[in-house]
């Protein structure tokens, strides 16, 4: 007899883990009525796919259950309310219930919505004892408007979620340490939700938990598998399932609305520090910082303007003041009046990073960070596009690849007209960009797409801006050409940069060619060019292209 019991005892690998379950009874019935102006008592049913998804206490009297369809609820509560189940908004509501309780005790799982689980052993420690943390949890639950709350406690997540859930006058329901396994013995199997698990051992003539818990494991697991086993243990009481805290939303943004609309810059900026400080602050307290800051301004006209700023460090307040001011000044005096009054600012921490990894040197910060105020500083008054940096776009020739973006944005990431037309409009704060960023983000965002037939490193060095006609011969004073078949006629023995038979020197060495094709689905602007790298008596490397019948030079190896 003993060692049958400790057979049927194998189902614990381990000790559960002590949790504390909170749940909030029809969580999607009071999300739906507050947000239909409804009161809870109401009839009412959240419906999904043409089924029951949850009703109020009322509907479940006059026989509305889970899973009906909406007719026969109808049928069976005429005055019945039903409304679709929206998840954004179920869970939105619940977002301030669970911000309260990480107030209150950190490192909280949300389970479901209207449901959420943490480790009972610290709030136990910090409020005395478990009845006192559940009941301080009720507490501040009940002040934010949910009144019927329910909190179990009990070894594993899933025995304490049975305990919040079980029928019952008490709010609170603590199962001994140890006992878990005795609480779920009585209960039905249909709680482990495994829909064939259940119908099988309701077969075998298992009825309860308790039943599937007393069979032994390893014949479980060779039955049923691995996804019997874990039920099994489930079922026994020793669920190994921990408590997986959710990591909290990042404050990323700041709305700053002015009423009456502001109609000076001084006005703005200085109405914006505090908001500045607060932003910054609330970034610090979640360890975070902004390493690109988007400014959005709102006129009264309706018009907006967007801009997105990078910084090499992170943004402190005063950095952000001075990007909103440079953003509305736009090469004018801060006393200057707006086109309109502006009505609101919107600051948004479009990129952020672990303030771990951007610490202050002992010295400081570095002298990167200065060189970007002063070129930040002198774009704000020569125009966005006044300063420019080199980026590598896409392309088949290193020409093609040179772009130059505006100081402080980014090259796009992607192609497609949607990504180029918002890589531009963010980078000039317009609603149509201008031809030139507009070109820009047009080879940015090709950087990352297949080139076949490019030029394979390393690169050249020096990449001329208007690439120049050469001269480039065989040893009999022909040009050299290409054939049908993409093969030279006759061997490159002799260059000229400058076009001039004079000038004419010996190569020490040559390669190639490489052809490429482009467009050629387009007869109108197919092109095709054919790339060889020589070595002049000088030493000096160059990449030449033929196109069209002549011979330019693109790019020199220095």
């Amino acid at each position: 007899m003993r060692a049958g019991g400790s057979r049927s005892g194998a189902v614990a690998p381990g000790p559960a883990t002590r949790t504390m379950v909170v749940w909030c009874p029809d969580w999607p019935v009071l999300a739906t009525a507050a947000a239909e102006g409804l009161t809870p008592d109401a009839p009412i049913a959240v419906i999904e796919k043409g089924l029951v998804y949850a009703c109020s206490q009322s509907a479940r009297a006059a026989g509305v259950r889970r899973g009906l369809r909406i007719r026969e609820a109808q049928a069976r509560c005429p005055q019945l309310r039903d409304f679709e189940h929206d998840p954004v908004q179920v869970n939105r509501a619940f977002e301030p219930l669970i911000s309260a309780l990480e107030e209150m005790s950190p490192n909280v799982q949300v389970m479901r919505a209207g449901s959420c689980a943490l480790r009972a052993r610290g709030p136990a420690r910090f409020y005395g004892d478990e009845h006192s943390a559940a009941l301080a949890f009720l507490e501040r639950f009940a002040e934010l408007g949910v009144t019927d709350a329910r909190v179990g406690v009990a070894d594993g997540l899933f025995a304490a979620d049975q305990a919040a859930r079980l029928p019952g006058v008490d709010l609170i329901r603590i199962v001994p340490e140890g006992r878990s396994a005795e609480f779920l013995s009585g209960l039905p199997l249909e709680l482990l939700q495994e829909e064939e698990l259940a119908l099988l051992l309701w077969r075998l003539g298992i009825r309860t938990l308790g039943d599937f818990a007393a069979l032994p494991a390893e014949d479980v697991r060779s039955r049923f598998g691995e996804a019997g086993a874990r039920a099994h243990t489930r079922a026994g009481g020793a669920d190994p399932q921990r408590v997986v805290p959710r990591i909290p939303p990042q404050v990323k943004e700041s709305l700053n609305a002015f009423e009456p609309p502001l109609e000076r810059i001084d006005q703005i900026v200085f109405s914006l520090r505090a908001a500045a400080d607060r932003f910054v602050d609330e970034l610090m307290a979640a360890r975070l910082v902004c390493t690109e800051l988007v400014v959005e301004i709102r006129t009264e006209r309706g018009e907006v303007r967007e801009r997105s700023w990078l910084h090499p460090r992170w943004f402190s307040s005063g950095d952000v003041v001075d990007r909103v001011r440079w953003q509305l000044q736009g090469g004018s005096t801060i006393e200057s009046a707006l086109s309109a009054p502006v009505e609101r600012v919107r600051l948004i921490a479009e990129t952020v990073d672990d303030s771990s990894a951007h610490e202050t040197g002992l010295w400081g910060s570095g002298s990167d960070e200065r060189i970007h105020h002063g070129l930040a500083r002198v774009q704000s008054i020569v125009g966005h596009e006044g300063v420019l940096t080199a980026s590598i776009g896409g392309g088949r020739s290193p020409r093609e690849r040179q772009v130059l973006v505006p100081w402080g944005d980014r090259a796009a990431a992607g192609s497609g007209a949607a990504a180029i037309a918002k890589t531009a409009a963010k980078a000039t704060g317009k609603a149509t960009p201008t031809k030139a960023t507009a070109t820009a983000a047009v080879k940015a965002s090709a950087a990352a797409a297949p080139w076949p037939g490019s030029l394979p490193p390393p690169l050249p060095t020096t990449v001329f801006e208007i690439r120049r006609p050469v001269l480039l011969v065989t040893a009999g004073g022909d040009l050299v050409d290409l054939g049908e078949r993409g093969e030279l006629l006759g061997d490159p023995d002799r260059f000229s940069e400058t076009l001039s038979d004079r000038d004419l020197r010996a190569l020490r060495a040559w390669a190639g060619p490489w052809p490429a094709e482009e467009r050629w689905w387009d007869a109108r602007s197919a092109r095709r060019f054919d790339r060889v790298q020589i070595v002049d008596a000088d030493g000096t490397a160059w990449l030449l292209a033929l196109d069209r019948g002549l011979w330019w030079a693109e790019a020199r190896y220095d």
